[in-house]
């Protein structure tokens, strides 16, 4: 399988390395580091061994000082190993400890502040269209996301297929985290309905015929697998009455599609309009690291309608996006663009549309999705 290079920030500390099943974690880090000594807790008689007795981590990576750098891959299944750990990394002279997983809730449980300020964090994303380069074809990427284990299968159908029912709900049922699979399973396919939406908990529980709070707790799991995105609402110096509810997505717009049940009246712009707004978001979530580190993603809704997809904003970038699945651009698609900017003229407003043209329109960059996407000019 061909190896595509990741843009990936490399700390010269410990670090976590986090990111959903099939984003390539292990894969990236053997290819990078040939010299590690690598711990991989998906090894049986390793896990049962490093379990039942946690402090012999410290035996083995004790038997390697040549080694400067150990990997421990899926960390969330051993929590007690951080303990460990954290004295290693306390020790004069240790090598660079490198932390993998999946899922961040065994270790919040566990209390993984414990390393708080001893281990960064950095997360693993789906490619984005920068890192695939000439290989990236939008309707593709629409169609079947950029989940690295997806899009290297020769077969990306049934690769989706495998990844939703072998992943999701198998790894939600192995880790215990819901006792009523059924339940889980109803509720996937009634939040693919708001992907790209802002959230009503309260309709999502009266059509899953389950208690609000149950909702609540599956979207928890949904985040601390790493497998969807909640937007917060941009309030920061408004001049407006702003929504309070956070919009949601899933983490890949492959997999929105996979789960979102098609139905006979469906029409094609109903999925593709939210596919690509969700294409643009973990492009952004991808890319943002390497142009602005402390920048991060909103959106913006008041409570008279205007709505900004998303709003970027850090130290160094500030822009208001608006995406949009038409190969024309109206005078009506620029006005909640136009009011954003009328409140905040330090942003660069930007309107993604599906044409081929770059227009500049009342001060308004237009910019075809997939040139913005490839070259991600936001600054």
């Amino acid at each position: 399988m061909e190896f595509i290079e990741r843009r990936f920030n490399w700390p010269d500390h410990h670090f976590f390395l986090f990111g959903p099943r099939g984003t390539g974690k292990s894969l990236f880090l053997t290819h990078t580091l040939h010299e590690a000594l690598y711990i991989d807790l998906l090894q049986i008689d390793l896990f049962r061994k490093l379990t039942a007795r946690p402090e012999s981590l410290r035996e083995m990576i004790g038997a390697h000082p040549d080694k400067r750098v150990v990997v421990i891959d899926e960390i969330q299944k051993a929590p007690a190993l951080l303990d460990v750990v954290h004295a290693l990394i306390e020790s004069p002279g240790s090598p660079q400890i490198i932390m993998t997983g999946s899922s961040a809730r065994k270790l919040k449980i566990a209390g993984v502040n414990l390393l708080a300020g001893r281990a960064y964090w950095r997360t693993m994303h789906p490619f984005s269209a920068g890192e695939l380069g000439e290989r990236f074809n939008l309707e593709d990427a629409l169609n079947w996301g950029l989940i690295p284990v997806i899009f290297s299968s020769p077969d990306r159908r049934e690769a989706l297929k495998a990844y939703t029912s072998l992943y999701i709900r198998e790894e939600v049922m192995m880790e215990g985290l819901t006792r009523n699979i059924g339940d889980f399973n109803r509720f996937l396919e009634i939040v693919s309905f708001s992907h790209g939406s802002v959230l009503n908990t309260a309709n999502i529980a009266r059509d899953c015929q389950i208690h609000r709070k149950v909702v609540e707790s599956y979207l928890a799991i949904l985040k601390d697998l790493m497998l969807a995105h909640l937007l917060p609402v941009f309030t920061k110096r408004a001049q407006r009455q702003t929504i309070a509810h956070p919009k949601f997505f899933f983490f890949d717009c492959g997999l929105f599609r996979e789960l979102r049940p098609a139905r006979p009246l469906d029409k094609a712009p109903e999925l593709e309009g939210p596919a690509l707004e969700g294409l643009v978001l973990q492009n952004l979530l991808a890319e943002l690291p390497h142009i602005d580190d402390r920048a991060e993603v909103f959106f913006w809704r008041t409570r008279h309608g205007s709505e900004v997809d998303f709003i970027v904003y850090g130290s160094k970038v500030f822009a208001a996006i608006e995406v949009k699945n038409s190969s024309r651009v109206h005078d009506q698609d620029l006005k909640s663009l136009l009011a954003f900017s009328a409140d905040y003229p330090e942003a660069k407003p930007i309107l993604l549309y599906r044409g081929r043209e770059r227009l500049l329109r009342n001060g308004i960059h237009i910019i075809p999705c997939e040139e913005f996407l490839r070259k991600m000019e936001i600054g």
